[in-house]
Formats: structure tokens, sequence, C-alpha cells
């Protein structure tokens, strides 16, 4: 099988797994527990809090651990809007977030919040001028992808935040699910931010959100006093405790993966360019974990099923919207035809893929094409 669906999710690596097997079974009890083996559950989320911390160079207090990226990315946008709303009821995000974040957007102006959808450029992403044109004074929060999750666009977080600090009464959120271990991020610099573990090697169900001391939320989730009274409910302490782990291996690989990778991509669009009716989606500068592909004799779906039945898993879209309307919103918000948006695949790669799968995946598709193809 060759697993090109890493934006997806990734396989656990195996040091995680082994911690994670070995917590799982010794550190069982609930860390608000006041026995001995609920303070010693209590010890370690704190250590890998803090661990986590100092990866990201921010304050032990600024990690909230939660059970999904799509939980933070909730409770980071209607937390602060519901929290801060005496000061503004004007948002920002852009056209092409994660469903968590869309959905979470559509809530708040049900509930009378003004949520305005910036649109993306042919390259994908928003640029620093747009934010600004839609800046108001009673904006109060802006909200990001920092890498697409179909393209790859890399979104100029660093210029956003710029502006977005120019307003003294405005935060900036950034989901940064796909960026993080492949790219730099200015944590520092950021109000809130978002990272899934299941994404870098690491458990499903995990998850955290970095939120600043000075910003304000209310919980989304009732029920306890769990991470700052934030989120009710029992903390999976053995993921929590983990998640430390996870983060730093991501970490100290993150230039030799990137470059494994890159040669990858680069192969693949090198061999693309020379198959007819073959499209490269992805913008030039996109992070090269991800390649948006299509070709204009077979719709997604044949291709995607075609792919599957050889053992080469793909995806049509971003795995949360898979099940919506069959063409990609996203390629629509750059400008490109219908056609492109119904004829696509999205590739994603991870440290376990080779040069050699690159090189199969060129060989089936040509094949496909010859079974399956519509003529030109």
């Amino acid at each position: 099988m060759i697993y090109f669906d890493n934006s997806s999710t990734t396989s656990v690596a195996p040091e995680v797994l082994d911690v994670y097997k070995q917590v799982l079974s010794d550190v069982y009890a609930n860390p608000d527990s006041l026995h001995a083996l609920g303070r010693k559950a209590s010890s370690l989320m704190e250590k890998s809090r803090v661990l986590i911390a100092g990866y990201l160079h921010v304050k032990p207090q600024e990690i909230i651990f939660t059970g999904s990226a799509s939980e933070a990315n909730t409770m980071a946008v209607v937390g602060y809007a519901l929290a801060n709303q005496s000061r503004g009821k004007h948002i920002l995000i852009s056209c092409v977030e994660h469903p968590s974040l869309d959905h979470s957007a559509d809530f708040l102006s049900e509930l009378g919040f003004e949520v305005e959808k910036m649109p993306i450029n042919e390259e994908g992403i928003v640029t620093a001028q747009e934010v600004q044109k839609r800046m108001r004074k009673d904006t109060i929060l802006v909200s990001t992808m920092h890498v697409n999750n179909e393209m790859g666009a890399i979104n100029p977080i660093r210029e956003i935040e710029k502006v977005v600090h120019s307003h003294p009464t405005c935060a900036y959120h950034v989901d940064c699910v796909q960026s993080f271990s492949k790219l730099d991020i200015p944590f520092e610099s950021l109000d809130m931010a978002t990272i899934s573990a299941h994404k870098i090697h690491g458990l499903k169900g995990s998850g955290l959100l970095m939120k600043k001391e000075k910003c304000q939320l209310k919980p989304v989730v009732q029920g306890g006093q769990q991470e700052q009274g934030l989120r009710g409910g029992t903390q999976n302490a053995p993921a929590d405790i983990v998640l430390a782990k996870t983060i730093r291996l991501a970490l100290e690989e993150q230039s030799e993966v990137y470059a494994k990778v890159s040669k990858i991509n680069q192969y693949l669009r090198q061999e693309l360019s020379k198959i007819e009716g073959a499209h490269i989606n992805s913008p030039d500068a996109a992070l090269p974990f991800i390649l948006n592909i299509g070709f204009d004799q077979l719709t997604s779906e044949v291709l995607l099923n075609a792919l599957d039945a050889k053992g080469i898993c793909v995806s049509a879209k971003s795995t949360c919207s898979s099940h919506s309307a069959n063409e990609s919103a996203t390629l629509l918000a750059m400008g490109k035809s219908k056609k492109a948006a119904t004829h696509m695949i999205r590739l994603s790669f991870s440290k376990y893929n080779t040069l050699e799968e690159a090189k199969e995946f060129i060989k089936d598709c040509k094949e496909i094409i010859r079974d399956y193809g519509l003529s030109l």
C-alpha cells in the first residue's frame, strides 16, 4: 500500500506508541483525583505542558490541552467572541477555512456577530492587504489557516499579524494544523494557535490551543475545572502526557523531513508535467507536503477509486468535508474552472514516504488514464 493521505491523518510513530502504551497502563487515574496515582497523572501532565511550552517559546499556562484541533478552533473562535463581544462583534476569517472554524463562524453569525469571509487570490492565500482593507474599529478577531489543507498554499501570517496588531482591540488566531513541524511558526507573536497531534505522527483525539494569557475566553464545553475551567470533562491524561514527546520528535526531524518530502514533490511535479491533460493545482510556492493535482480525462471520483483499487490512498478535498459537494470550493475560490474543481485529488506526504512510491504512483496514473480516461 502507498499512503499519500497524511494531511488527513498520519500513522503513529513507534516511539510515541510505546510511551502511550506504558502510560495508559501505569497512569490511568483521573488527574483531578487527590490520591497518589491521581497526583502522579497530574504531575506528568504538567511536565508535558511545561515541555511543550518550551518548544513553542510560550508560557506553560498558555498551553490548553484539547481533544482535537476542531475543539481548539471552536474554543478559540467561539470562546473569544463570546468573552469579548462588548468590544465589538466583527470577525474576519477566510472563505476556505477548516469546517470547524467555518461552522463556528456560522454559529456566531446566528448569535448576532458579523462575520466576513475574506476571498483568497489565485495563489490560494489571504493577503495582508485584504485583511487591512476589511479591518474596522469593532473587529475583535481575525482567524486564518497557516497552510491550506487542500492546496498547501501558505498564508503570510507574519504580515497578517502586524496588520491585526496595529488594531489594539483585535486578536489573531492561526490554525497551524497543516504547518506545525513543517514550517517555523512565530508563536510568540500570535494570540492563539491550534495544533493537532494526529497530523504529526501522534494520537487521534489529542490537540492543543496555545492561548496567550491576555486572551479571555468563555468555555464552550461546560462542566468542570479542567484546563483553567475552559473544558469540562475528565482529562485524557495519557494522550496529554505523550503529546510532549510527539511534538519534540516532530520538531527534531523538521529539516530532514522537509528536504526528503521536497524531493518527492519536485519529482511528481516534473513527471506530471509530461502527462497530457495533467494539471498541478497547488501553487509553486506551496508547502511541499501537499500536492493538489488533476487530469482532464478523469473526475475526482473515478481517479480516487481507481487509485484505491491499486492500493494507493489519496483524498479528494479535505477529509473533514469529503462527504459534501463533489467540487473543491478552494479551487473555485482561486478562480479555477468547475471542471478543475471536480477533476482533482490531493496527495499529502510524510517522513515515511519514498521516491519509489512516487514513481509507482506516476506509473499507475498512466495506466488508469489509459484504461478509464476519456479522450481529450
